[in-house]
């Protein structure tokens, strides 16, 4: 399914009083929760391998309060879509910022890999990079904090 159209599905589900959305076709299965204001996206594709990550991402803790109050000050670059979080364009290469990396706005800041496709974050301003909040490899939600740049 095209991330637009799930985005779209979540947004539509979140802005509505409807707690649960399950859209079926030949090859896709979407199934969208609320749970208590707090969405769940839940995807299973029988053509698409890479569907468990994308699941395991859905049922990951958020970040509790606690935690953000730990993070450095600085602005929080979020993930724009559900995939799996990569710091490098390849696993031997070196990954694209490291804490204390100074980045422009439009540097590439890592890899979200999303039903094949490989989705380059940019930085949306100059600054420093305080803090990176994921592990390389691992499956990440819309709206997960990845760096904090200062």
């Amino acid at each position: 399914m095209d991330l637009r159209k799930l985005k779209k599905l979540i947004d539509l589900v979140e802005g509505s009083s409807i707690t649960e959305l399950e859209i079926n076709d030949a090859e896709e299965k979407v199934r969208i929760v609320k749970h208590g204001g707090a969405i769940s996206p839940h995807a299973h594709a029988t053509t698409l391998p890479f569907a468990a990550p994308a699941m395991a991402a859905a049922t990951a803790p958020a970040i509790s309060q606690a935690d953000e109050l730990a993070l450095p000050e600085g602005d929080v670059v979020k993930a724009p879509m559900v995939g799996t979080f990569y710091r490098a364009s390849g696993p031997s290469a070196s990954p694209f910022v490291e804490v204390g990396s100074a980045v422009k706005a439009g540097d590439t800041l890592c890899i979200i890999e999303a039903m094949k496709l490989l989705n380059e974050i940019d930085a949306d301003h100059a600054g420093t990079v305080l803090a990176i909040l994921v592990e390389n490899g691992e499956p990440v939600e819309y709206g997960e904090p990845l760096f904090v740049i200062g």
